[in-house]
């Protein structure tokens, strides 16, 4: 839950595993967990650890991997679509951009302090790789009758081709709150240049999967120190 305790919060997981659902076309309820006053029914089913976790025959997995692999696992084609990427690499790529992030906005020092512009180099070269991923064509992309001279980039919407994967699940949310977090409480841009990243996350902003899951703005502002968010009045 968000800052009023009933909104969706800010939680890249949580946020993935609503996106996996809804690719899934599952019919589902949110209930949202004020993670400051758990509910004693919640936590006696992990004691210890916030959701997101996943329940079924009595079996809990409180592993955020482990919940995607069993959705995946349990909710299959024909009757549910696949998610899984269908390029081995597009697995892992972007895997350690949130980490970087993280350390930069746990950052405290001085803005000028040398550390910190290394951090902020350290998140760039991760997504500088992303970013190089996404603008080379994947393996079903590359057209062998073209120009060898003239390098091909690729025009695909999301990180597996032109439909949403598991991966797309794992990143959207992370890249978003970098994008947010960023630009309104450290001072830091994704960097113009990669294009590959503002082109998907364009992508992600005219796609109901990413946008009806997302906390607001406010949220994710508030999350990482910022000023709590106004009540939304009700029309």
């Amino acid at each position: 839950a968000g800052s009023d305790r009933e909104c969706v919060g800010c939680c890249p997981f949580s946020q993935r595993l609503f996106m996996i659902l809804w690719l899934k076309g599952v019919v589902f309820q949110v209930t949202t967990v004020d993670k400051a006053t758990v509910p004693k029914n919640i936590s006696d089913i992990s004691p210890g650890c916030n959701p997101p976790f996943l329940i079924f025959n009595g079996e809990v997995l409180n592993d955020i991997q482990k919940c995607e692999d069993f959705i995946e696992a349990e909710l299959y084609p024909p009757r549910y679509p696949k998610l899984s990427c269908k390029h081995p690499n597009s697995n892992n790529i972007g895997s350690d951009i949130f980490a970087k992030f993280s350390a930069l906005a746990k950052f405290k020092g001085n803005p000028n302090d040398p550390k910190r512009q290394g951090m902020v180099n350290k998140l760039n070269n991760e997504l500088s790789k992303l970013n190089n991923y996404l603008n080379e064509p994947l393996d079903d992309e590359i057209d062998e009758g073209s120009d060898e001279s003239e390098p091909q980039k690729s025009t695909r919407k999301f990180v597996d081709g032109n439909t949403m994967t598991m991966a797309d699940c794992n990143l959207m949310p992370k890249l978003n709150m970098i994008r947010v977090a960023g630009r309104e409480m450290l001072n830091y841009e994704i960097p113009c240049k990669f294009d590959g990243i503002h082109r998907y996350l364009n992508t992600a902003d005219a796609t109901d999967e990413f946008t009806q899951t997302c906390p607001d703005d406010g949220e994710i502002v508030w999350t990482y120190g910022g000023r709590k968010p106004r009540p939304k009045l009700v029309k």
